[in-house]
């Protein structure tokens, strides 16, 4: 089946956006079906992205796995995690307070950051600050740095990554940095506002993600509404945060940009060796080639209703945390179908 070629005009030109978990992978196994929906779309020359709310590894690292293991060769230009949009704040903030797993350490170095420090690394410098850290003192060892200058420089911004592990602590590292004394370690701002000392980032609002287990887990949405509710506490207002991944249109936008980048150097248009330009955070791309954008998602309070607010159809697969006979809500997918291949089989005979 995946030798069928679809021949796209230039008035009615589709392009496809994935999400991976729940849709290509369940945990690290393919999905069946979506090894074939990647060829039959790379044989006929249909640009597609990856669009997930996971991440803590680079783009690289992240598109090199999944091309192992679905047998097809996706490349870094190709996708989009929560924390790729990370990559246009290198020039507004030097020091960052880098949250998640030890892993996004490095990711923060690969997008240029100069000055990151880790939360781990305020764990090493005192112990006593997360009294309740369920670290272990070989893995403190292994994740952390020490900082010189890490109670006499600011913090500029908090960053969150991805889903940290070690959430008691976390908790504790990330109250103090926003409640702090204009980003000063070791200080407590006299005033309460809803306005933190610092910006602070999440990269997705996901409540819910699926992995191997037949129950669905919290994700980094429920770790900001403990932080929010923290906040909230101690300073009798809201949190004034930023929120990155699907369903906002910022990232919708960024994957826009992405994604027009990709259909041009697939055409030609531009050459594969030239550095991918990427948009500023918010900047809407001024015209697109496509017709059509499907975006293909098992759950409908990110990727479906993500992708009706911007304005591109979608398709809700069964294979994630979606389940026949949930309540859609306001949810309205263009199609609901069993997997990804057929996502994308019913999509190309309908649209291509």
């Amino acid at each position: 089946m995946i030798s069928k070629r679809f021949f796209q005009t230039s008035a009615k030109k589709i392009a496809f956006a994935f999400d991976i978990d729940g849709v290509l992978l369940r945990g690290k196994k393919p999905i069946p079906g979506a090894s074939d929906s990647l060829k039959l779309l790379n044989q006929n020359k249909i640009p597609y992205i990856l669009l997930t709310n996971g991440g803590g590894l680079s783009e690289k690292a992240r598109t090199d796995f999944i091309s192992s293991q679905l047998d097809v060769d996706v490349s870094p230009l190709q996708i989009v995690q929560s924390h790729t949009p990370y990559k246009t704040l290198v020039n507004k903030y030097a020091r960052i307070l880098a949250v998640g797993t030890p892993s996004v350490r490095k990711v923060a170095e690969g997008y240029g950051f100069q000055d990151i420090v880790h939360q781990t690394d305020i764990v090493r410098y005192n112990r006593d600050i997360t009294p309740f850290s369920g670290l272990s003192d070989e893995q403190l060892q292994e994740y952390s740095r020490e900082i010189p200058d890490l109670t006499t420089k600011k913090f500029d911004a908090v960053l969150v990554f991805n889903d940290p592990h070690d959430w008691a602590a976390d908790l504790q590292i990330i109250s103090d940095a926003i409640n702090s004394k204009n980003g000063m370690l070791n200080t407590l701002r006299s005033e309460k506002s809803g306005k933190p000392s610092i910006p602070i980032y999440f990269s997705n609002q996901d409540l819910l993600w699926a992995n191997p287990y037949k129950l669905n887990r919290f994700g980094q949405g429920a770790f900001r509404l403990l932080v929010r509710k923290l906040y909230s506490e101690l300073n009798g207002e809201p949190l004034q945060d930023y929120t990155l991944g699907k369903p906002t249109k910022l990232t919708y936008d960024f994957a826009h940009h992405v994604l027009i980048d990709w259909e041009k150097r697939l055409s030609g248009t531009i050459a594969q060796s030239i550095k991918q330009k990427l948009p500023m955070l918010g900047t809407k791309p001024s015209a697109s080639p496509f017709h059509s954008v499907f975006m293909v998602g098992d759950n409908p309070a990110s990727d479906i209703i993500g992708a009706q607010n911007y304005g591109w159809n979608s398709c809700l697969v069964k294979t994630g945390v979606y389940k026949d006979g949930d309540d859609l809500k306001e949810c309205k997918p263009t199609m609901v179908v069993d997997n990804v291949f057929d996502a994308v089989t019913k999509t190309l005979e309908k649209y291509a």
